[in-house]
């Protein structure tokens, strides 16, 4: 079987990211689903670690799409990344997307303590 078919297994947000209509002008978000395309059919399918984060670029992305907060987020943090030459670049954007996504979620969720009334 084809392995981009058993990619998109794995990734069942592929196409409504890849269709997703932008606002016009929005560039930061088009260059964001071209490095996702360009991530999704590089992966291994046979490592566990690269199709881990796979699955997890596709989560993070498809957040992307209908979370406004975590989109402004990603666009203001995004312009400031700095990869180094030697390293793979598309690899490097993905894995700093997925930082970003993690403390994303770790500020807006919160603890809700239930205190006891006396």
């Amino acid at each position: 079987m084809n392995s981009n078919k058993d990619i998109l297994k794995y990734c069942p947000n592929y196409y409504n990211i890849v269709n997703f209509d932008f606002e016009e002008g929005d560039l930061i978000s088009e260059k964001i689903v071209t490095i996702y395309k360009s991530y999704i059919f590089s992966v291994n399918i046979n490592d566990d670690t690269e199709k881990e984060r796979a699955i997890e670029i596709d989560r993070v992305l498809a957040s992307y799409l209908h979370d406004y907060l975590f989109r402004s987020t990603l666009q203001k943090e995004i312009v400031t990344v700095r990869v180094k030459k030697d390293n793979n670049i598309i690899k490097s954007i993905v894995d700093v997307i997925i930082k970003i996504f993690t403390s994303y979620e770790e500020y807006t969720t919160r603890k809700i303590y239930i205190s006891k009334w006396i």
